[in-house]
């Protein structure tokens, strides 16, 4: 099955200075990590605010939802 998932950057409840370069260096990793893995298929950036939109596959929704946005690194600046 596929599932898809849309994120922003949580910049109203964090200042731009949360979002280091290091931290956006691991959530790449991460998300390169998630591609490698036949998990996440396709992932697009976001036009309207920052954040993106993110194609995953996996048999059940179980499956994917500890791995969402909300437990990639930026989502704990």
């Amino acid at each position: 099955m596929q599932f898809l998932s849309v994120s922003r950057r949580r910049t109203d409840q964090f200042p731009p200075e949360a979002f280091a370069p290091e931290l956006t260096a691991r959530e790449g990793q991460r998300v390169k990590a998630l591609y490698a893995s036949d998990l996440l298929r396709q992932i697009w950036m976001r036009g309207d605010i920052p954040g993106a939109a993110i194609l995953w596959e996996a048999p059940s929704e179980a499956e994917v939802r500890p791995r969402q946005p909300a437990h990639l690194p930026g989502r704990h600046a």
